[in-house]
């Protein structure tokens, strides 16, 4: 790939920042064609998280920039914090929040500390490392010690808010990450992909690092094998996907008994895995049907959640009615979407109220869903609800994983089993390309706003239904390549 010319040499924050998650990050995010970089929803929903937060925490209106911190404004936000590093390496950063706080500075009797927004239920090594960053240059800029940043997280109760002290030991764990990130972007090919590719989801490289994990047959794009897996076969020699299609099962399975019993056992699985990944072929596991519930039903619905895991929120519960006609065949043409909204501000009793009325009217149905997050989460509201464990029982019965019953009966030559790679290798298309369940959390906080006098954009809702509409199609595109192949057993 080698380096483009005339490209800065400054350490920022946001290269911090990446270089923690992933160091072919940063390297990319400084060389990387910009052709290449893909949008994504996760950062729209970091800001979206951070502005709520920041406002909670300072309600006042906030200065901008440097005259702002001059005239001592609570809140200040735009600011650009040059300087050098604790080895004489320019550095740069944008904290998106400064605090006003008691003490002495260049301004007056008053100084600033920086302010982060942290998304998901940890203090990370990022947070740590990004407030120190920035703590260092305010120090240079106010002339004053900066000894502790805030970090800050909106759910959809109160304000949780945790005073993170700037130490000698998190100045010594930046000084040390510096001097790496420097080091890494002084070479001239990027550093090789990281083991645990789940994470790449997330990333706006993605598109570059899939194209070459699939032409290297990295080892993380066999199903079923993570980072810890893939560290235990290179040291048994095997370091690419068409090495391990070929392994010796058996053999295999012994020199893995000394990692675990647990990776013992699975030495056929992974084998066969790469082996139809390698011949682009699909195995069959079972010879019995793998949905039998469906041949005398008189209809199915097909059930979807989408939620925000931070906030434990399941707002939106997606159903299609499908009618079974003659014939077996299914009434598609005729399928009606139902979806129901779930504001928490409206309550869980009103919630499933509406679920259990629609369950009640199709009571002789099975509900098909992708993955355990829909029963899980079915169930656990219902428990709450007060529903007795004889009638919780009734109602899990009805709920058919057609993940579950993929992956017993079929074993396919695909990276990922997830609903969105399985249905487009049966050929579904989702209508919004490159939609996700990210840009479905986005498309729910532009419309939700922060009350129901303050609703958002009606046209995001609508995309938001669309999307959901497109995960239960694909769920019911995956049930029926499935009964198709059923209809070839003898």
């Amino acid at each position: 790939m080698g380096i483009p010319p005339h490209k800065t040499n400054v350490i920022t924050d946001r290269l911090l920042r990446s270089w923690i998650r992933c160091k072919r990050k940063a390297w990319l995010d400084r060389y990387g064609d910009e052709k290449k970089r893909v949008w994504t929803a996760h950062r729209a929903l970091q800001l979206d998280h951070q502005q709520r937060s920041f406002a909670e925490l300072i309600t006042r209106e906030k200065g901008k920039g440097l005259k702002a911190c001059e005239i001592g404004f609570e809140g200040v936000m735009g600011i650009r914090l040059k300087g050098l590093g604790p080895s004489g390496e320019l550095i740069e950063a944008h904290p998106p929040l400064l605090q006003r706080i008691k003490g002495e500075s260049r301004w007056g009797k008053f100084a600033y500390r920086p302010v982060l927004a942290r998304q998901g239920r940890k203090v990370t090594r990022e947070h740590r490392l990004g407030l120190t960053f920035s703590g260092i240059l305010l120090e240079q800029l106010q002339e004053s010690k900066v000894s502790s940043g805030l970090l800050v997280t909106k759910g959809n109760q109160e304000l949780e808010i945790q005073k993170i002290s700037l130490s000698v030991n998190l100045q010594q764990q930046l000084l040390e990450v510096l001097k790496k990130i420097k080091a890494d972007l002084q070479k001239d090919e990027p550093p090789t992909l990281i083991s645990d590719r789940r994470k790449c989801t997330l990333c706006c490289w993605k598109g570059v690092c899939n194209v070459e994990a699939t032409a290297e047959g990295h080892l993380s794009e066999v199903s079923g094998i993570g980072p810890k897996r893939k560290q235990i076969l290179q040291e048994l020699g095997i370091n690419k996907l068409q090495e391990l299609a070929t392994s010796n099962p058996r053999d295999l399975g012994q020199k893995l008994f000394a990692f675990g019993v647990q990776h013992s056992e699975i030495a056929d699985q992974i084998v066969a895995q790469a082996r139809v990944q390698h011949n682009g072929s699909k195995e069959r596991l079972s010879r019995t049907p793998a949905l039998p519930e469906l041949i005398d039903a008189p209809g199915i619905l097909i059930y979807d959640i989408e939620s925000d895991p931070d906030a434990r929120d399941d707002f939106l519960h997606g159903f299609i009615r499908l009618m079974h006609k003659k014939d077996d065949e299914w009434d598609l043409e005729g399928a009606k979407y139902q979806p129901i909204l779930a504001p928490y501000e409206h309550g869980k009793p009103f919630c499933w109220e509406r679920i259990n009325r629609k369950l009640t009217i199709y009571k002789d149905w099975p509900v098909l869903h992708y993955g355990e997050t829909e029963v899980t989460s079915l169930l656990r509201l219902a428990k709450q609800q007060g529903v007795q464990k004889q009638e919780l029982s009734k109602l899990r019965a009805r709920f058919i994983d057609i993940h579950d019953r993929l992956r017993l009966h079929w074993r396919l030559p695909i990276n990922s089993y997830g609903l969105k790679t399985v249905a487009n290798w049966t050929g579904f298309q989702w209508h919004q390309k490159g939609a996700d369940g990210a840009r479905a959390l986005l498309w729910w906080r532009q419309w939700h706003g922060t009350d129901e006098k303050n609703r958002g954009n009606s046209k995001a809702l609508k995309w938001l239904f669309k999307y959901n509409q497109d995960d239960c199609l694909a769920t019911w595109a995956v049930a029926k390549w499935l009964l198709k192949q059923d209809s070839f057993l003898p």
